[in-house]
């Protein structure tokens, strides 16, 4: 960049040439070159037997509960994150700067940790799972609801810190020009406060599902690992490797790869869509 006179500004860090390099050379350590041994590896099957490994219907009954159980997940924290978020935003409470604390325990508390609390909660002698089982006849834990469960404690962090940065910069007169053009509360929301947040709520939720489709820690101890029926695509990977089974287990791993590189991708399209619909409305 230049000044008016054409001297050029000087950056803090180093020229482009050496800040692209180092970017690279890490980027290439940490994702890409283990991510490319994974793919050279799983070349050595033919399309056949690759194709035979990933439709065997106990490795499409992993998939399938662990997409599934994601997914659910991901929507109630799509819903829970909203709310949350609000609450975090435009409310003043006692306590409020601790539960936006602890909004963020899902990151620093070890997942087998978590796993292990959520079970001892949710079985039928556990605080939580005996009002279930006993009220309506409901098992939480070693059921796809408890994975579930166990998905939306891991998930809720990354809606809630998607969206609360949105919500603080929303200037209140909006809102307040709304009602006063005679719009009610829902409506104000719908039109006002919705497509402001609506790109970081599809990251929010994008992020979650992601996450969730390659949780194991605190899965593996809820889940019951009952094959098709409770056994997640990451606990077959690693019966796989137990097994000494290498191309099975890379088989499921670079499927699992796919799967996340195209909902990345689908959030990248999906918040482009959303960004320019609201810079339209704007």
């Amino acid at each position: 960049m230049k000044f008016r006179n054409g001297n050029k500004r000087k950056s803090i860090i180093p020229g482009f040439g050496l800040s692209f390099g180092v970017t690279i050379t890490i980027l290439s350590l940490v994702v890409l070159i283990p991510l490319c041994s994974l793919v050279v590896f799983a070349s050595r099957l033919s399309p056949a037997e690759f194709l035979n490994i990933i439709m065997r219907p106990r490795v499409m009954a992993s998939f399938w509960i662990s997409l599934s159980t994601a997914l659910a997940a991901s929507l109630v924290n799509a819903v829970m994150g909203i709310i949350l978020a609000w609450v975090l935003v435009r409310y003043e409470f006692p306590g409020k700067r601790f539960i936006d604390g602890i909004i963020e325990l899902p990151f620093a508390l070890p997942t087998a940790v978590a796993g292990i609390s959520l079970t001892h909660l949710t079985t039928t002698n556990g605080w939580v799972g005996k009002v279930f089982y006993d009220l309506f006849g409901i098992r939480i834990a070693y059921s796809w609801l408890g994975i579930t469960v166990a998905l939306v404690f891991i998930g809720i962090p990354f809606v809630v810190r998607s969206i609360q940065p949105v919500l603080e910069k929303i200037d209140s007169q909006y809102e307040e020009a709304a009602m006063i053009l005679g719009a009610d509360s829902a409506t104000t929301f719908r039109k006002v406060i919705f497509p402001e947040i609506l790109p970081a709520l599809i990251s929010g939720f994008t992020l979650a599902f992601a996450r969730c489709i390659g949780e194991y820690g605190s899965v593996v101890f809820i889940a019951g690992n009952t094959p098709y029926k409770t056994e997640i695509v990451p606990l077959l990977i690693m019966a796989e490797l137990q097994e000494f089974d290498y191309a099975a287990a890379t088989s499921i791993a670079l499927a699992m790869l796919a799967i996340a590189f195209i909902i990345l991708s689908a959030n990248a399209i999906l918040q482009s869509i959303a960004s320019r619909r609201i810079s339209g409305l704007n």
